[in-house]
């Protein structure tokens, strides 16, 4: 299949950038605030990720079938990077709060004890990463969000 061509690539793709999108507006009926960093930004509804592999397995079926080897290779990498999404890169964040919030105390009672609240902020503290993960109702609509948009591709076009 041609790169060009390859239609599970090009919807995994197009999830991907949908979904990062969608986080703006989403995120503006939310909060009342346009954060455009959500465009390149890890977390957030919906899971982009979920939202990648779920149109590439979509995509595969649509293609090869659900009997094919190569769906079963798309749908297993679907449900671990979903997994991963919710758990473990879920828990990193969680842990990423605590620390920053450990790093912060520290930071009050190092500027109280000593005379370097003068420097910079940047220079003061680090914050981890805090949305590393995705709720589980995230990653969901990760999910739907790119079988749907797979499924409306492979129609439409």
């Amino acid at each position: 299949m041609e790169l060009l061509t390859n239609f599970p690539l090009w919807a995994s793709l197009a999830a991907i950038f949908f979904a990062q999108f969608v986080k703006v507006p989403i995120q503006y009926i939310a909060t009342r605030k346009i954060d455009w960093s959500l465009l390149t930004s890890t977390g957030g509804m919906p899971s982009s990720h979920s939202a990648a592999v779920t149109a590439l397995a979509t995509g595969v079926a649509l293609e090869t079938g659900l009997d094919s080897a190569v769906f079963a290779v798309a749908a297993v990498f679907a449900i671990i990077t979903m997994f991963d999404a919710s758990g473990v890169r879920r828990q990193a964040g969680e842990q990423a709060i605590v620390l920053n919030q450990l790093v912060a105390d520290f930071g009050r009672f190092a500027q109280e004890a000593k005379g370097w609240q003068d420097k910079p902020e940047k220079e003061k503290q680090k914050e981890l990463k805090e949305l590393l993960g995705h709720k589980p109702i995230e990653v969901f609509f990760g999910g739907l969000t790119g079988i749907l948009l797979t499924l409306l591709l492979h129609y439409f076009l």
